[in-house]
């Protein structure tokens, strides 16, 4: 299954050399986001640093976007996102972000226009909260953190 939506895109004065959010693959989920830094941002071993892309966006209704860590930067270097997904609600009408952790073992340079993480478009389903007297019972229960792997 697959499907297109439209995503509109501003980018902020100063970022105009820097190219838009695109797939690696004809097969990527991700559209790689790029570094608008001004100058070279040092990560060193440990920290957290929040990453402007120079741009904003505008999801449609009834979507979000998923930011989630780059793998070869995972790999690499330990560079990943603390709160990955990062979520953008459709609402959201501020630069979009990224806040990198560096939590490799040698300080890390984020370059301008270096591909940081991926921006996911995903469906998102409204729920209904409906307050009952006590739910139905599965085979799993109440079993959690790790529960299934359980003989």
């Amino acid at each position: 299954m697959s499907g297109e939506v439209t995503v509109r895109v501003e980018r902020l004065a100063g970022n105009e050399d820097l190219p838009l959010p695109a797939y690696a693959s004809d097969g990527a989920a991700g559209l790689d986001l790029r570094a608008a830094v001004t100058e070279d941002t040092v990560l060193e071993p440990g920290a957290r640093a929040r990453i402007s892309t120079g741009l904003r966006v505008a999801l449609p209704p009834g979507t979000e976007g998923q930011v989630r860590p780059r793998s070869g930067l995972a790999l690499r270097h330990g560079v990943t996102l603390p709160n990955a997904p990062g979520t953008i609600d459709s609402d959201y009408r501020g630069e979009l972000q990224v806040l990198l952790w560096n939590a490799g073992g040698e300080p890390f340079v984020v370059k301008r226009g270096d591909r940081i993480a991926q921006l996911v478009v995903a469906p998102v389903l409204r729920a209904q909260l409906e307050v009952v007297a006590s739910l139905e019972s599965t085979a799993r229960g109440d079993g959690g953190f790790g529960s299934t792997g359980q003989e």
